[in-house]
């Protein structure tokens, strides 16, 4: 693992600061070491030794993947909250795919980082239904990521990282071996709330949050509204989804002090966009090309398109995955043939996309759209359901649209609207159903047709995956077996 010869050096330096902590629980650097080594060492069948994590997040579950992948294992953290009917559905698929992988080369025994391209993490989607995809990741690809994401984001070894996700997450996952790598404090929750988060984020002194939109938008308006200040925070580092300007601005009302980064990347691809740290002026985009990535798009039979242009996002460079081990559909993580980058690349390697869509500015700077498998065809044309929602949101307020399609005998799909009354701005009452319809029907007017929701439901909850991302899956799943949480309003 790319973090554990850093872990046996801050054992050794710094053996009493806190590694990881988790509500009550605290482990040292010392400790975590003691506690990672003393779990037993993932066996083989016939190929790949496998450890299937199924933990609660705490300490224990921070140490047993510690200590599965620094024996040349491979690491599967199942999400605690799913059924167990999913979890042993997922535990079989895993075993199956570890028989068939190769075992690393021989290397020399002992608790140390093994070989840089072998495969240590099995990651999980967080989907809402079904047997999640699996991807995979070499070492190396988390090494050259922890040594950038370190340099890009500030991290230093006197840096307190709170990421009140699920630590099953891959991001959280991330987050972890980027704490380990720099010697720094990991912090999560037992279970999530914005209370709780708020409470750690003073009581564990955190200087930084890693999370998603929807989650800093949470956080940032209990803050508000309760008074609850944050603390030492002085980073915020949004990924999962784009970042709303009006989520972004509840966040620099709460955290005056705080530098907000956003990135955009995929499980798959790893890092492929930023900003925050480039002296943008501020224009809505996922930023720049991340360091040691080439970003390209591409158009129809491939070719590069031009600024301003939409087509598939590519990229290459030393954070991508391996791909898939189960549940690649041929459309999920392609690759394709290399040549220069549209902006001016050297290298020929070849391109990866998982076909999220978007442009590149005259200025290079990566515009996302959405991804392809959330767009919307209607009547022949194609709607990004994020950009319904941003013009919605911006008479509705952040945090109170969900925008998907559903099937339609007519136009194929036709585009609806979730409406959450629990969202808008700190401090002022939540609007109501009728109130946040009457808005949003009053902007969608004025937008092109094909973009307007002819069908409006009130949601007594917001649609989210586990990790806390905006799923419209559910939203669909609730919308076509009549569930409570969605009742239609127009």
């Amino acid at each position: 693992m790319p973090f554990i010869d850093q872990l046996r050096h801050w054992a050794r330096t710094q053996p009493h600061r806190a590694a990881v902590v988790v509500g009550t629980q605290r482990l040292s650097f010392a400790g975590l070491l003691d506690a990672a080594a003393a779990w037993p060492a993932p066996q083989p069948s016939a190929g790949a030794a496998l450890a299937v994590i199924d933990e609660p997040d705490g300490t224990a579950l921070a140490a047993r993947f510690v200590g599965a992948v620094a024996r040349d294992g491979v690491a599967a953290v199942l999400d605690p909250s799913w059924p167990q009917e999913l979890k042993a559905a997922v535990t079989d698929r895993a075993v199956a795919w570890a028989a068939t992988e190769a075992a690393p080369p021989a290397s020399e025994p002992g608790f140390r980082d093994g070989p840089p391209g072998s495969t240590f993490l099995l990651g999980l989607s967080s989907g809402t239904s079904g047997v999640p995809k699996a991807f995979t990741r070499s070492r190396a690809s988390w090494q050259a990521s922890f040594a950038a994401s370190a340099a890009y984001f500030g991290v230093t070894a006197a840096d307190v990282t709170l990421a009140p996700g699920p630590m099953a997450a891959s991001m959280n996952l991330y987050a972890l071996g980027e704490a380990l790598f720099t010697g720094s404090t990991f912090v999560a929750l037992p279970q999530f709330s914005a209370d709780a988060a708020l409470h750690a984020v003073t009581h564990d002194a955190a200087t930084r949050l890693v999370l998603v939109p929807t989650v800093l938008a949470l956080l940032a308006r209990r803050g508000l509204d309760t008074g609850q200040g944050a603390g030492a925070v002085t980073s915020i580092v949004c990924a999962g989804s784009a970042l709303p300007a009006g989520v972004e601005e509840l966040a620099r009302q709460w955290a005056p002090r705080a530098r907000i980064f956003q990135y955009y990347g995929a499980s798959e691809l790893g890092f492929v966009a930023a900003s925050g740290n480039d002296g943008d002026d501020g224009t809505p985009c996922a930023g720049r090309a991340f360091p040691g990535t080439e970003v390209s798009v591409r158009g129809t039979g491939g070719l590069p398109a031009g600024p301003g242009e939409c087509g598939s996002i590519c990229v290459r460079g030393p954070y991508v995955g391996n791909g898939y081990a189960w549940g690649d559909d041929g459309l999920a993580f392609n690759v394709l043939p290399g040549g220069g980058a549209s902006g001016g690349g050297a290298s020929d390697g070849p391109w990866y996309t998982v076909h999220d869509q978007g442009f590149l500015d005259g200025s290079g700077r990566l515009h996302v759209v959405g991804r392809a498998s959330d767009m919307i065809v209607t009547g022949g044309a194609n709607v990004y359901p994020q950009q319904v929602e941003g013009d919605l949101e911006a008479v509705a307020g952040p945090g109170t649209v969900v925008v998907a399609g559903v099937p339609d005998a007519v136009r194929g799909q036709r585009v609806v609207a979730g409406l959450f009354p629990g969202g808008g701005p700190p401090g002022v009452a939540p609007l109501t159903a009728g109130q946040l319809l009457a808005a949003c029907r009053r902007r969608a007017a004025a937008l092109p047709a094909p973009q307007r929701p002819t069908r409006y439901y009130a949601l007594t909850d917001l649609p989210l995956t586990g990790a806390g991302k905006l799923s419209r899956t559910l939203l669909q799943a609730w919308i076509g077996g009549g569930d409570a949480r969605a009742q239609r309003i127009h």
